[in-house]
């Protein structure tokens, strides 16, 4: 264990002295919270229906976003994974693909694609024509959507069992229909370390941090006449680093049950969240999720996260979480997952919060 503890002091350590120097805080007057928010969504019906906690834990071709090293923790040579979910009623698609493969014993490979979009956006500028009639045939409409790759490569660690290392070159395609476009490009890392029946995680994302360059079409977005919003310059946008650490254990139940239980701490550096840990320097995110299996077939899953302090409607400050619930059936190398989250367990302002569910398929050639 104390080879995985070693790793993750050098890992925080460097870091640490790239990102979180006296310059961090310059960088955060200048940097936007929440910048490439949709790669922190999560993907994978299992990790989704367990409240997000999979960096000790990822062991299939999702491990590829979220720690790169449990690319080498696949049970099948092939391993491929579909998943898609839709967000506010629907409204927002995100899908998600990934493919992991060994090169060899000690090495593994893997890519990773997601999208996040809302489409048939309706641009409505120019439906009153100069006559001041309406022509629905002047009607547009357009997509606005964020892509990502993930290339993936992990590495056990000379003759150390149980440790392995990880990383990812990120590259990012942000998009609103004809009017603005961006590239990015980034890189993550991580590692993982086994011992018996506990598991331990750290992954770093956007260590280098991740510059997205904007490009505005400003002709395209010219406003109707009398409007008098000013139009966007090119610009770039930062997103800083983000760590999470993971820990969890299996424990094995009477009747050819098991329980797998783990907890998340996410760090994040882009200026105070609100968060159950919150400074203008760093904030701390916990998760927790729980799993319980029978004969590694059927598996039944919970876990709470996005802890937060909401203010109700009456003033009062109060702290809510996000739960999730979620199933999976495991056959012949098909995988089927399910999650539920941000459950309708009461209403806001006399509206009942809607849930989104999660399919996911995975599937694993030996």
């Amino acid at each position: 264990m104390k080879h995985f503890f070693y790793t993750t002091a050098l890992l925080f350590g460097a870091s640490g002295l790239l990102f979180l120097a006296p310059t961090a805080a310059s960088a955060q007057d200048t940097t936007p919270k929440y910048s490439n928010e949709f790669l922190n969504i999560g993907v994978g019906g299992r990790a989704l229906g367990m409240g997000k906690v999979q960096v000790s834990l990822a062991q299939d071709a999702t491990a590829g976003y979220w720690n790169p090293a449990g690319l080498l923790n696949q049970k099948a040579k092939y391993d491929a994974v579909l998943m898609h979910s839709e967000l506010f009623s629907g409204i927002v698609k995100n899908d998600y693909a990934a493919f992991s493969m060994p090169l060899d014993d000690k090495s593994a490979i893997g890519i990773s694609a997601m999208r996040l979009g809302v489409d048939d956006i309706a641009d409505t500028r120019n439906l009153i024509n100069e006559y001041g009639y309406i022509q629905y045939d002047q009607i547009r409409y357009f997509s606005v959507a964020d892509y990502a790759v993930l290339l993936s490569y992990a590495r056990r660690i000379g003759n150390i069992e149980g440790l392995k290392v990880g990383a990812n070159a990120k590259v990012v395609y942000r998009n609103v229909g004809d009017f603005a476009n961006a590239w990015g490009f980034g890189i993550d890392a991580g590692v993982q370390y086994d011992k018996d029946d506990w598991h331990f995680g750290l992954t770093a994302r956007d260590i280098t941090t991740t510059v997205n360059a904007w490009t505005i079409n400003s002709e395209n977005l010219s406003p109707v006449p009398g409007d008098t919003t000013a139009i966007p310059s090119n610009s770039t946008e930062v997103t800083l680093p983000r760590f999470v650490l993971g820990a969890a254990r299996l424990v094995k139940l009477p009747g050819e049950f098991t329980a797998l239980a783990a907890i998340d701490l996410e760090m994040t550096t882009d200026g105070q969240r609100n968060t159950l840990v919150s400074s203008k320097v760093a904030n701390i995110d916990p998760r927790a999720g729980l799993e319980v299996g029978y004969k590694d077939l059927v598996f039944l899953r919970g876990g709470v996260s996005n802890f937060q302090k909401i203010k109700s409607f009456t003033g009062k400050e109060e702290w809510k979480m996000q739960p999730s619930l979620g199933v999976g059936l495991a056959l012949s190398g098909l995988r089927l997952d399910l999650a539920l989250s941000q459950l309708a367990i009461e209403k806001l302002g006399g509206r009942t919060q809607t849930n989104n569910i999660i399919v996911s398929l995975g599937y694993g050639i030996k």
